[in-house]
């Protein structure tokens, strides 16, 4: 499955669009992560736990959004997007998009 942030594909020619492809995922942080974020807050610093809880988030999101396009009989998705939202506090959605489409 190729994915791309690109309208196009180099060397690819996209015969059919089958329609958006989606995948999400909704985050809480711990209070374990809050606690030692707290820390990193007084002394400064990445928060690794959070960054973490993000990038685990984000590839859930997109191999949702991969499995989602297979389900459509995709070959490849364009266009890709990643947005995150807050749900309520304390917890984020991630939701990854882009257009599937057929190759030639």
């Amino acid at each position: 499955m190729i994915i791309t942030t690109t309208e196009n594909i180099p060397n690819k020619e996209i015969e059919e669009i089958v329609g958006i492809a989606r995948g999400s995922t909704v985050r809480a942080r711990s209070v374990f992560s809050d606690f030692f974020a707290g820390i990193k807050n007084l002394v400064g610093g990445e928060i690794d736990e959070y960054t973490r809880l993000q990038g685990d988030s984000r590839e859930q999101a997109i191999k949702r959004m991969k499995d989602d396009a297979t389900r459509l009989g995709a070959d490849a998705v364009v266009n890709i997007r990643l947005t995150t939202s807050t749900v309520m506090q304390g917890a984020s959605e991630i939701l990854a998009y882009g257009t599937a489409v057929k190759l030639k």
